[in-house]
């Protein structure tokens, strides 16, 4: 077998394998035999079959299919070998393989276009300059996050008089135009509403002051703006009937409900943390700082690899891609979708490539490795950012695990996790190579600098 490999131009380059009989011949005989063990036809039983009849019927196939497998195996021997930087996959180039006939011929050619990387630099060193944001965390966002915890751990309770955000319960009936309970009209039994969310600033104003037992006169159409979906809500009717409604309804008040937050007291923190995790509301504030400060922290590590990312292609400047051979690959991987994709996304795809290949050599330089371990703790903390935002805050260690090892059973999930451990490791490794200027910010302005 003879292999090889001439340079086109910079970033193209042709690879001719030349298999002659004696490359294949044992394979061949090798797979014809074991194919005969297995193989069952009319009149025979199964291994008896003839090795003249299974020449005849299956010869041609499985010379062509070791060929082929041999082929496989030899060019991606050749390229780990040579290390040859190539991008996506070796392509068939047609004009330069000749037509074949595998029952007839002993000695085949195959020719491969190779999209090769562009050269270039990524490699990180102290001349490069970055900046690292350290988002402070301020009393003003605990308290926010104390609030919040506040709120949600509250209830509701009765009231006498109506103030801003209350719900009220009580009966509606559909009055005439004299202002009178119009018979056979209708009428709602325990209806609930909350007048905040009228979109009629009179008719909220209305039950402003309102006490219980009090019997308000208001205008439904009018109070949501002709909303069928809303009326046919609130007086049990069908969106149809809703439609021409305007009657003016009497709002008899039986109850008024008022959402009053949980104070911040040791039972609202073993609710949210778990059981005797703190102990009052120091500890409960340094743990919420400590949160929110990872949260940032994650903040600032993606701006961070933003940066890096921005930094590196920047200084790599201009490249030469092999566009028309990575047009024909992307073309294959999507031929469901036309030349109009290849031709309206393989610009973006670009930069994406670049990057993809700059962190290529800055993981080699800086030796990042990742295992199965990282990549679980990094799903782990994806499980817990996401608990955390309906306020479980300190799940079971197990529970953890278990979701975490569930995500990373879902491949596409898995993906994102496996390139975002990777990003994290480099990060690390990266502030190690550079001169690194950390400058401490709030979130305010953290999100300013990046938002301008």
């Amino acid at each position: 077998m003879k292999i090889t490999f001439e340079n086109i131009d910079k970033v193209s380059a042709l690879l001719t394998v030349n298999i002659e009989k004696t490359d294949y011949e044992d394979k061949v005989k090798k797979a014809l035999k074991d194919f005969s063990h297995k193989a069952s036809l009319p009149g025979f039983r199964p291994g008896k079959v003839p090795a003249s009849l299974i020449q005849k019927r299956f010869g041609t196939e499985i010379k062509a299919e070791e060929i082929n497998k041999l082929l496989s195996e030899e060019v991606n021997k050749y390229i780990r070998e040579n290390k040859v930087n190539m991008l996506a996959e070796p392509l068939p180039n047609e004009e330069k393989t000749p037509k074949m006939d595998f029952e007839a011929q002993e000695n085949f050619t195959f020719a491969f276009d190779i999209a090769l990387a562009p050269e270039f630099d990524a490699k990180l060193s102290k001349k490069d300059k970055l900046t690292y944001y350290d988002i402070k965390v301020d009393d003003a966002l605990v308290d926010q996050q104390v609030q919040s915890f506040c709120s949600r751990g509250g209830q509701h309770v009765k009231a006498e008089s109506f103030e801003k955000g209350d719900m009220v319960k009580g009966l509606i009936s559909q009055l005439d135009a004299e202002g009178n309970t119009l018979e056979g009209g209708i009428t709602v039994e325990d209806a609930t509403m909350l007048p905040d969310y009228m979109k009629n600033d009179d008719e909220k104003k209305k039950f402003e002051g309102a006490k219980l037992g009090d019997v308000i006169t208001f205008n439904p159409a009018k109070a949501y703006n002709d909303s069928a979906t809303e009326l046919a809500s609130l007086l049990r009717i069908t969106k149809e009937e809703a439609e021409g409604m305007k009657a003016d309804f009497s709002f008899q008040i039986s109850e008024i409900m008022r959402y009053e937050p949980a104070k911040p007291t040791q039972e609202l923190f073993d609710r949210v943390l778990g059981e005797g995790v703190v102990k009052g509301e120091k500890e409960f504030r340094e743990f919420i700082a400590k949160d929110i400060k990872k949260n940032f922290d994650t903040e600032a590590e993606y701006q961070f690899m933003q940066d890096l990312r921005d930094h590196i292609i920047k200084r790599i400047g201009e490249v030469e891609f092999p566009e028309a051979l990575l047009k024909r690959f992307m073309k294959l991987r999507n031929a469901d979708k036309g030349e109009e994709y290849v031709e309206e996304n393989f610009e973006k795809s670009l930069p994406e490539l670049l990057w993809h290949l700059a962190k290529e050599q800055l993981c080699d330089q800086l030796e990042v490795k990742v295992e199965h371990e990282d990549v679980l703790e990094t799903a782990k903390t994806f499980t817990r950012i996401q608990f955390a935002q309906y306020g479980m805050m300190n799940l079971p260690e197990e529970t953890v695990a278990n979701y975490a090892a569930g995500m990373l059973k879902n491949e596409q999930q898995a993906q994102g996790i496996v390139e975002r451990t990777v990003e994290n490791k480099l990060s690390a490794k990266a502030k190690e190579a550079v001169t690194l200027k950390k400058k401490e910010v709030t979130m305010e302005e953290f999100r300013s600098i990046h938002n301008s």
